[in-house]
């Protein structure tokens, strides 16, 4: 695995034979649940050493609808993300938006995450590398794998080399999305640990209500898919009761259905690796 995750993941307990996860709830709702959300699945990672990543978005820019929650304030929400961070000594994580989010965002979290939809963005992508931070690209619906190479290019390009492509799934009709699992062996060519989100690609965005649908049931297949042809981590949302979740609670996976999953995609990497 790259160096940089390494360096990340430095006081955890490290095995590159395992995955990594990348897991919280889609937002930041309020201190509570996103200290019960990183508690809960870190103690989880400890236990079966897996290397973790929290993250909670501390606005969400992208909604289908304008009465739908964005957040509690941005220098609030980062400022909870940091102390979440530092209290449980793990490395975060939030989606940025624009190019002028970058280095304010960069002051409070490890990887600066790239919104699948604006992952053509240039000068989003430059900013986000110009911080020194990892980036976390999410492949666009609308993109290949192999196209992925060129948001590589411009991070590098940029002067950075610590960089994450995340799979997402791919743009299926109006209002569904598949997975192709070709994707995740052409991304790992562009030289790049390589991540699946297991609760987005099970979306089902562009509904008549206003509120993106979505396929849970369906989380521990995608992960395990995932696994089998070779993803370095795991990006899954979680959330104690999806059912009242702000954001994303219709693809979210209940947390206490994590740890099990957990297991089971530890005894599949062992068999594959």
């Amino acid at each position: 695995m790259e160096q940089f995750l390494k360096n990340l993941f430095k006081g955890q307990t490290y095995n590159d034979k395992s995955f990594f996860l990348i897991a919280g709830p889609c937002v930041v709702e309020s201190e509570a649940l996103i200290n019960e959300v990183a508690e809960r699945v870190s103690g989880i990672c400890k236990n079966l050493g897996i290397p973790y990543i929290f993250k909670a978005s501390y606005r969400k820019a992208n909604r289908t609808s304008a009465t739908s929650f964005t957040g509690i304030g941005d220098e609030n929400a980062l400022e909870l993300v940091k102390k979440t961070g530092e209290k449980f000594s793990l490395p975060t994580t939030s989606d940025i938006h624009a190019h002028d989010e970058a280095a304010p965002a960069a002051k409070y979290i490890d990887i600066l995450q790239i919104p699948a939809f604006l992952c053509r963005q240039t000068d989003l992508l430059i900013a986000a590398a110009e911080t020194g931070k990892i980036v976390n690209v999410k492949k666009g619906q609308f993109l290949s794998g192999p196209a992925m190479k060129f948001a590589v290019e411009k991070i590098r390009k940029a002067g950075n080399d610590k960089i994450i492509l995340t799979e997402r799934g791919t743009t299926f009709g109006y209002q569904d999305l598949v997975v192709d699992y070709r994707n995740i062996p052409w991304m790992k060519e562009h030289g790049v640990p390589v991540v699946m989100d297991c609760t987005h690609s099970l979306q089902q965005p562009n509904q008549t209500s206003g509120v993106t649908g979505g396929n849970p049931q369906l989380i521990e297949t995608i992960a395990k898919a995932a696994i089998a042809t070779g993803a370095d981590g795991l990006f899954i949302e979680t959330h104690p009761n999806p059912a009242v979740a702000k954001s994303d609670g219709a693809n979210m996976l209940r947390l206490d259905l994590l740890e099990d999953l957990l297991k089971k995609l530890l005894k599949l990497r062992a068999s594959v690796i």
